[in-house]
């Protein structure tokens, strides 16, 4: 006798286009989405401008000040043309320019480190494009990025993990009600101060800015204040309602910074295909020969001696690049060209002396990161500072040594060595 031949399996009943939309709408308004990629963006582009302030900061004055060549009446005249944002142009003296450099620095701190952030976002980007704005011709493809980013900061809920706002959030809950209802007067006595800068900001607005940013301060400003009042005295379905427009225009923000990312790879990629030296495979031949790109002479002549491996090079930059906008649904072709960027721009720090550059295309590449690896990223880095600290916690806690016999602890005696004793 034959077996009986199996049922064939049922098909997965389709879920209806109305119950995917509705459940699409309940995802986007319902909680910010990638926390731990916002995270590390803030942390990536924070510590990013940090790094670049902090190593100009012998030459902040030629660069973005009043000695630099870039005089402040021309700055004036192109501001006046472009309506461009600074607040460098409401003065042309040196206090005025070392205030804004110092905001600036603070700011990057605050910010890598998840101080309110939604305040100190707005510091960070006015900081960022004040500076920019004030001397456009020394930027690069990094500074123009981070140009960018510092605008979606602000609408990004970029510090749900891994800040201080986190910290004080989670403490807040596990305190109870008392803790909840607790008035804390950091945040608003930072945001009266912001707004008083943003009435002076918005009385020079006619020339030194364009009018869409003021609107968006303003919105962000007033949203706020909304915001802590709902907190404090409504916190039911207003609160609610706010909270899905945050979640809203933070997941649009999200979006549009993986659009970014993905429009800069793929019109530099198609833009290299059409150049010739980058379809001969020789482009990096030559950068490698110019004094201004070679931090490191030797390693440069090493790499550009080798036909193959410039070859390689240059032709695997195009294929990552144009590649890598098509490969977002395919998740682990995306995370091998993902490693492969991050090493690329690596690469780029070190042969070329671009170090502000790549930190800038690393800290966007990282909006791609998989949850998993960044959680498992934070863990290992919570560990360790655990384990720093847990390690000074008990050197400070040990008691003091108390001098061996005829010296200092462990000091010698009559041709031996004194034995060391603990107090207790």
């Amino acid at each position: 006798m034959t077996a009986p031949t199996p049922a064939p399996a049922a098909a997965p009943a389709r879920v209806p286009f109305d119950r995917r939309l509705a459940r699409a709408a309940q995802t986007v308004t319902s909680r910010a989405l990638g926390p731990y990629q916002t995270a590390i963006v803030r942390i990536g582009f924070s510590l990013t401008w940090l790094f670049f302030l902090v190593r100009e900061f012998p030459h902040r004055h030629e660069m973005y000040g009043p000695d630099g060549p870039w005089s402040f009446e021309m700055a004036r005249r192109l501001i006046a043309d472009n309506r461009a944002f600074t607040v460098l142009m409401w003065s042309d003296g040196r206090l005025w320019f070392e205030v804004v450099y110092g905001l600036a620095v603070v700011a990057a701190v605050l910010l890598l480190l998840g101080w309110h952030t939604r305040a100190v976002s707005v510091v960070f980007m006015v900081g960022a494009l004040s500076l920019q704005n004030r001397s456009v011709f020394l930027g690069d493809g990094g500074d123009n990025v981070v140009h960018l980013v510092s605008i979606y900061l602000t609408l990004l809920r970029c510090g749900q993990v891994w800040s201080l706002d986190a910290r004080r959030a989670a403490r807040k809950a596990a305190g109870g009600e008392e803790a909840a209802r607790r008035v804390e007067l950091a945040g608003p006595v930072l945001w009266v101060v912001l707004g008083g800068f943003l009435v002076a900001a918005t009385w020079f607005s006619p020339v030194t800015g364009e009018w869409w940013l003021y609107v968006l301060l303003w919105v962000l400003w007033l949203g706020q204040g909304l915001w802590w009042l709902v907190e404090q005295y409504a916190p039911g379905e207003p609160r609610v309602l706010l909270d899905v427009l945050a979640n809203l225009a933070h997941n649009a923000a999200l979006v549009v910074l993986m659009a970014e990312v993905c429009l800069i790879y793929a019109t530099a990629g198609w833009y290299k295909v059409q150049g010739s030296r980058w379809q001969d495979g020789t482009a990096l031949f030559y950068p490698l020969h110019l004094d201004y790109f070679t931090p490191w002479p030797a390693l440069s002549e090493l790499l550009a001696s080798s036909g193959i491996m410039v070859m390689l090079l240059s032709y695997g930059t195009v294929i990552v690049q144009v590649a890598f906008p098509f490969t977002l649904f395919k998740r682990k072709v995306k995370n091998v060209l993902l490693v492969a960027m991050m090493l690329e721009h690596a690469g780029i720090a070190l042969l070329l002396g671009l170090p502000a550059f790549s930190m800038a295309m690393i800290a966007a590449d990282a909006v791609f990161l998989p949850t998993v690896f960044l959680v498992w990223l934070g863990a290992r880095a919570a560990k360790g500072r655990d384990r720093v600290l847990r390690r000074r916690t008990a050197a400070a806690e040990l008691p003091p040594q108390r001098p061996a016999p005829g010296g200092e602890p462990g000091g010698e005696t009559g041709g031996e060595a004194a034995p060391r004793t603990l107090v207790g």
